[in-house]
């Protein structure tokens, strides 16, 4: 009984915004009438002064005053005659008023009733704890969810129960939750390749994708660990490519490509990421490719060596982090006997690795045997 009369009374709440304004619309319309009346005697009060002061005519002020006198007696009649004088179509009649009630109670009444027949009104309240002490193979998967935080509230440093909580938030959506558990996990438990691949792939779900420096820094963590994992070396390829250093990224997937065995399920989604890169990378003229040149014409071996190192150099410049790349170029240059555009691509390479690596000693060294003159160190 108590449901019946709290479900009686939340029907009635949510009806009375509906039938309030049918029950109660003559009274609008007195209120609304006797407003209308006020403000067209404001009005010819207006009018009366704009006469007085000229700034009117006397013809257009008595044709104000009729149209507002028109208006006031139309405000003036009673209610009832304007609702029975109201034209079909426009605003309800009592018929109407009865009808557009009975239409909104139809619908709490057809539900209790429908409820009544195929609900179960004295089904007992089943409250959060209760479902929670239930059997775990009987509980959805945010109440087990519920369980396990209410498990690690009271117990923190269970690293444990931080690894199997963590996949679960990553499932359903909760990344931040997801990265935040791993983490506690690898601090508690200490670090394996799955734990960190995981703290990776939350990172970078909770960042809408993008593979951030932390999240880079797990995926380079589980590669130490594990360097023949797959999902690792995949991971870490994927984050050279998300950085712009295509040439890395290329050499990352192709070693990885290389080992993997003829039935892997990697070997599609690797294929495709090499096949992707080296599309990107237009590599450029090798020693043999200018050799090769000699078998056609000066002028087309001219045209194929010069557009092959000009492709070459305009990917240096948007990805300079490629010492190979700079070998070739300056290479190519040399042969050319283009040695102004060879000693600016030693000097462009030098200061793209950085002056001071191993990179740029060995491009400066395979200058040299090419005479080409150091430029890059007249800065």
């Amino acid at each position: 009984m108590p449901f019946w009369i709290a479900a009686a009374f939340l029907t009635l709440l949510a009806c009375l915004p509906l039938l309030l304004p049918l029950a109660r619309r003559n009274a609008a319309l007195a209120d609304d009438s006797g407003f209308d009346v006020a403000v067209y005697r404001d009005q010819l009060a207006e009018l009366d002064r704009d006469a007085a002061r000229g700034a009117i005519s006397e013809t257009e002020a008595a044709e104000a005053r009729a149209e507002i006198g028109r208006r006031i007696l139309k405000a003036s009649v009673p209610v009832e005659t304007q609702a029975a004088e109201e034209p079909r179509g426009q605003g309800f009649s009592r018929v109407g008023r009865l009808v557009a009630s009975a239409a909104v109670l139809a619908v709490p009444l057809a539900s209790w009733g429908i409820y009544a027949a195929i609900g179960s009104p004295g089904l007992p309240a089943q409250p959060l704890s209760a479902r929670l002490d239930k059997n775990p193979a009987e509980n959805t998967i945010f109440e087990l969810v519920v369980r396990a935080e209410r498990h690690l509230d009271a117990n923190p440093e269970d690293g444990r129960g931080w690894e199997v909580i963590a996949p679960i938030y990553q499932r359903i959506g909760r990344y931040q939750d997801a990265a935040t558990a791993y983490d506690n996990a690898i601090r508690l438990t200490g670090s394996t390749a799955a734990r960190e691949i995981g703290l990776g792939e939350a990172l970078t779900a909770a960042s809408g994708g993008a593979i951030t420096a932390e999240a880079r820094g797990a995926f380079e963590r589980a590669l130490a660990l594990e360097p023949r994992n797959p999902k690792a070396r995949f991971l870490t390829a994927a984050a050279l490519a998300h950085e712009g250093r295509s040439a890395e990224a290329a050499a990352a997937f192709r070693a990885l490509l290389d080992d993997l065995p003829e039935g892997s399920p990697w070997r599609p989604t690797v294929a495709e990421a090499v096949s992707d890169l080296e599309g990107r990378q237009a590599p450029g003229p090798t020693a043999a490719d200018v050799e090769a040149a000699g078998l056609i014409s000066d002028k087309e071996r001219a045209e194929m060596i010069g557009e092959m190192v000009a492709g070459l150099d305009e990917r240096l410049r948007r990805n300079p982090d490629d010492p190979e790349g700079w070998q070739r170029l300056v290479r190519s240059y040399a042969v050319l006997n283009r040695a102004d555009d060879a000693a600016d691509a030693l000097k462009r390479g030098v200061a793209a690795l950085g002056a001071q690596s191993e990179a740029a000693a060995e491009l400066r060294q395979l200058a040299a045997s090419l005479g080409v003159n150091g430029k890059e160190q007249a800065q």
